[in-house]
């Protein structure tokens, strides 16, 4: 039988965050334990602490003014392993599962329990007054930028790495040691989960698209491109080229560049526009 624990990281968003735990507790089966990373937010403890499922609230500390994702998801894993979970669900605090998203991924596992599984994610518009509906995620699609095979099935993709997001994925407890967890010298915005699905490709785990595990992103409003998080674009995507030898998030890069905010350098990298 399978021991599963569901991980969040949360700063803020705390009607994201109950909303979530709402649609945990109509997942069937549920999880066992809810690990909850608050980073610099005092008050998810006092949030969580009623309802189900049972949640175990973990503070973390900001690191230089930044958010630091990769420890905090880090903490989250070894926190739900020494409980004696064997199968990890990552949820980004903006994410809502489907009643059937924690099935689908325990019956994945079984399958292929050496996989980096990926569930699909539904954009959804912003919330109209009194929350969404069962209709409103009825008729949210996934993105599509990713593959969504049919429900129950699971398509294994050996060289999808850099298609990874870390918005809803499921390891089992020896997988992620495989993987060895997220890099911690990314600290702030960006490329720590690009750098994930680079350590799993190195270490031969293919990717597991599963169908049937979906999760609905709550909508908030976004910056494009994110020009408040420009230095740690910067610094975690410098940080990539020379863990992998080229950049990441070429897109926010190239609209950087676009609004006269980064240039070239001579070597190739980008830095801010003189």
């Amino acid at each position: 039988m399978t021991s599963t624990a569901v991980i969040t990281v949360a700063h803020g968003r705390h009607d994201h965050l109950l909303s979530q735990r709402r649609a945990l507790a109509a997942c069937e089966p549920g999880p066992a334990d809810h690990v909850v990373v608050a980073i610099d937010d005092e008050d998810v403890a006092s949030l969580v602490s009623d309802g189900s499922p049972p949640a175990r609230v973990l503070a973390q500390d900001r690191e230089a003014g930044r958010l630091p994702l990769a420890r905090a998801r880090n903490r989250g894993a070894q926190q739900a392993l020494d409980l004696g979970h064997d199968l990890l669900v990552f949820l980004d605090v903006d994410c809502l599962p489907d009643p059937a998203l924690l099935a689908g991924y325990e019956a994945a596992i079984h399958q292929h329990p050496d996989a980096l599984l990926c569930g699909p994610v539904a954009y959804l518009p912003p919330a109209p007054d009194g929350g969404y509906t069962a209709e409103d995620l009825a008729q949210a699609q996934p993105h599509p930028a990713r593959p969504a095979p049919p429900a129950g099935e699971v398509v294994l993709d050996p060289t999808g790495h850099d298609l990874f997001w870390s918005l809803s994925f499921a390891v089992t407890a020896a997988t992620w040691s495989t993987i060895g967890g997220f890099d911690e010298a990314y600290v702030g915005y960006g490329a720590e989960d690009t750098d994930f699905g680079r350590r799993a490709a190195a270490r031969d785990v293919p990717i597991g698209w599963v169908g049937g595990a979906l999760a609905f992103h709550q909508h908030h409003p976004v910056s494009h491109p994110p020009v408040e998080h420009l230095d740690d674009v910067l610094r975690n995507g410098r940080l990539f080229r020379e863990r992998w030898g080229t950049w990441p998030m070429q897109g926010w890069l190239d609209a950087f560049e676009a609004d006269g905010l980064v240039e070239r350098t001579p070597a190739g990298d980008y830095r801010r526009a003189s």
